[in-house]
């Protein structure tokens, strides 16, 4: 086993992480930017070591940065978190060159899975139901036209290389279809440095279903049941749940052991999480493959009892698992709520400064991940997610009476934040009855904006954007780790296709 643990990333999950290392006895290390020098994951770690400067691109995503400051701190190992470098197979590569230890999946498996073309075909070999779709497209737009027919209006056109909604488009008629294909090609290129796309079948209101998976280094592997993530936002998960109120006995194991079959594909180790959208045909499609430690994590660990973070720390020391799929039994019913710095009144905006004043939760079944403590900034420069809340109960309806009074107790002052959100979502029909799907925040009413407050909204956010580009001339685009993550993952596929 390690005796100290370098965790690259920042607010809660670095927190968490620190917290399961304590818990092992290891030591924990911290890197930071210059806007984080006051943040709680700095203030909780044995040792702390600088980075660079609040872009992300000269802190937490310069690779030669943090392995200095792991060379400086002697750690044996590195956990990556979520977002960041997590998911760049250059960076895992670069750690086992340098004598480190890459807490996660190997590059291989990174970059296998990150093609999202390359994994289409890798599912289809392994027996695993996707959407159906394209390989990368031609250039002639009537074959462009002859296939997208094939699949049936309305189509997505996505980039093969994509990321956080870039390289996207909706097609819904023919005449719609030349200029998507332009647009998401010039985003495709522009964002990822390839503009290679593809199309897939559009699911207006699908169900987004998740598999945590878990694989050692001896060729073990088993599923950890489903979360329900369909309570979203342009693509951004707000709410999290396990059980889904979509997925019965017989569809959860035959999901699970897609998921596994997934993952073996590309010999898969440590965390990982399986995707699949339900349209409305009811059939469950790989979506993609998440190589990394997912936010809502903490949903698996309350209904297994297991720590994935520990577990994953075991695993890359060499360890076996200690259970096998036939332990394994899901217990009662958890729910998890992302907070963010923003403002769901005004579109969710983000909500940077000072917290003047928390109140969490407490009492039996409840779980507060936080990056955040009375009196620290929250800065601009990243995320805005800077808690979670996570409840347990015996089934569904006590976890929803049990985090509906944990949002009443939770208050955070000085910042906007989207508790109040939350507070309707847990008291909608829709969501109490467990009949919604990806549109559900899109149908809210208590959401509806007219057409003058969006623009007076996008007036104020422009400025405010303006304002923020004249104060820091060298911040890279907010798309920035995506970016990384991607060049890494092109670059390596190249080398072994």
């Amino acid at each position: 086993m390690f005796k100290k643990i370098l965790i690259a990333n920042r607010g809660e999950i670095a927190v968490r992480i620190m917290r399961a290392c304590r818990e092992m006895g290891l030591k924990t290390v911290a890197v930071f930017s210059e806007a984080d020098r006051e943040s709680l994951h700095l203030r909780y770690a044995d040792e702390a070591y600088p980075i660079g400067p609040p872009p992300s691109t000269e802190s937490y995503l310069h690779m030669h940065r943090i392995l200095e400051a792991a060379h400086r701190s002697k750690v044996e190992a590195i956990h990556p978190g979520y977002g960041f470098l997590s998911e760049n197979p250059l960076f895992a590569e670069l750690c086992r060159k340098e004598g480190f230890v890459f807490i996660g999946p190997s590059p291989e498996a990174m970059t296998a899975m990150g093609n999202k073309v390359y994994a289409r075909n890798l599912m289809k070999k392994s027996d695993v139901t996707i959407i159906p779709g394209s390989d990368n497209l031609p250039d002639n737009i009537s074959q462009i036209k002859k296939i997208a027919s094939r699949i049936g209006y309305p189509v997505m056109v996505k980039a093969s290389a994509g990321g956080g909604g870039k390289g996207m488009r909706i097609v819904r008629a023919e005449q719609e279809i030349e200029s998507c294909i332009r647009g998401a090609r010039s985003e495709a290129a522009s964002a990822f440095g390839d503009p290679s796309i593809y199309l897939e079948k559009y699911f207006p209101a699908p169900r987004h279903i998740e598999i945590q998976v878990l694989g050692d280094l001896h060729g073990n592997m088993v599923y950890l049941f489903e979360r329900e993530c369909s309570i979203q936002r342009r693509h951004q998960k707000l709410v999290e749940e396990s059980p889904s109120t979509a997925v019965d006995e017989v569809t959860r194991t035959k999901l699970g052991e897609m998921a596994v079959r997934a993952a073996k594909a590309v010999n898969y180790t440590c965390a990982g999480t399986i995707e699949f959208l339900r349209g409305e045909s009811g059939e469950f499609c790989f979506m993609e493959m998440n190589t990394r430690l997912q936010v809502e994590h903490p949903v698996t660990e309350m209904i297994t009892g297991i720590d994935l973070v520990k577990q994953m720390i075991r695993i890359a020391a060499g360890e076996k698992l200690p259970f096998e799929q036939k332990d394994l039994r899901p217990s009662g019913s958890a729910i998890e709520c992302r907070i963010y710095a923003e403002d769901p009144d005004n579109l969710f905006m983000p909500s940077p400064g000072k917290v003047e004043f928390i109140r969490a939760p407490g009492g039996p079944g409840i779980r507060e991940d936080s990056g955040i403590y009375q009196g620290c900034t929250v800065p601009v420069y990243y995320d805005a997610l800077i808690a979670k809340l996570i409840v347990w109960g015996k089934d569904r309806n006590e976890s929803l009476q049990r985090m509906r009074r944990a949002l009443d107790e939770y208050s955070i002052h000085g910042i906007k934040t989207t508790i109040s959100f939350h507070r309707k979502v847990l008291r909608h029909p829709d969501f109490v009855n467990g009949n919604y799907d990806t549109s559900f925040v899109e149908k809210m009413d208590s959401f509806h904006v007219t057409p003058e407050g969006i623009e007076e909204i996008a007036i104020i956010g422009a400025a405010i954007a303006a304002s923020e580009r004249k104060k820091e001339p060298d911040a890279v685009s907010r798309n920035s780790a995506s970016n990384w993550k991607m060049e890494g993952r092109n670059k390596a596929l190249k080398s072994r296709l």
